[in-house]
């Protein structure tokens, strides 16, 4: 099973950071180069416990849908979503926040297996975990702009 991980510092606090991870309106914001939507579930504001998002973007020219948990949480420390369905076999990302001075160090450790068994791994291995580490990255840089700057003021309301 593929890991990815990654790490961020953000000038901010860590309860901030926290919940702009969290946030949908940052989610649909920081995904716009696949033109992802939410299609049901939670839409707007920082998701909980429990609840449920579904997604539709395009990724290598196919419309996809994707619906996550928020399975586990302990503000501010992590979260973790989890999928009920889409197009991996299986999907866990647990972001972890940690307190340093007066910023914070993002966390992400990405675990996901690819459907298609041999030729996944394949997939895997020439692409997929690029591409998949290059959109936690620039979703992570959004995520820090906002933090960094007063755009958070208008997302965290």
């Amino acid at each position: 099973m593929p890991l990815i991980l990654l790490h961020t510092e953000i000038a901010a606090p860590v309860e901030r950071c926290f919940d702009l991870a969290r946030s949908m309106e940052v989610h649909v914001l920081s995904m716009t180069a696949s033109n992802e939507r939410i299609v049901s579930g939670k839409k707007s504001g920082l998701i909980e416990v429990g609840e449920t998002v579904t997604f539709r973007a395009k990724h290598f020219g196919i419309t996809q849908e994707h619906t996550g948990e928020l399975a586990e949480m302990n503000r501010p420390d992590f979260f973790v979503d989890t999928m009920l369905s889409g197009t991996f076999k299986s999907l866990r990302h647990k972001h972890i926040f940690i307190e340093k001075g007066n910023g914070t160090i993002m966390k992400d450790e990405f675990f996901y297996e690819s459907p298609l068994g041999v030729l996944g791994k394949i997939a895997d291995a020439l692409f997929l975990k690029k591409y998949l580490e290059k959109i936690l990255t620039e979703r992570n840089a959004f995520i820090k702009n906002c933090a960094e700057s007063n755009e958070w003021k208008t997302i965290l309301v």
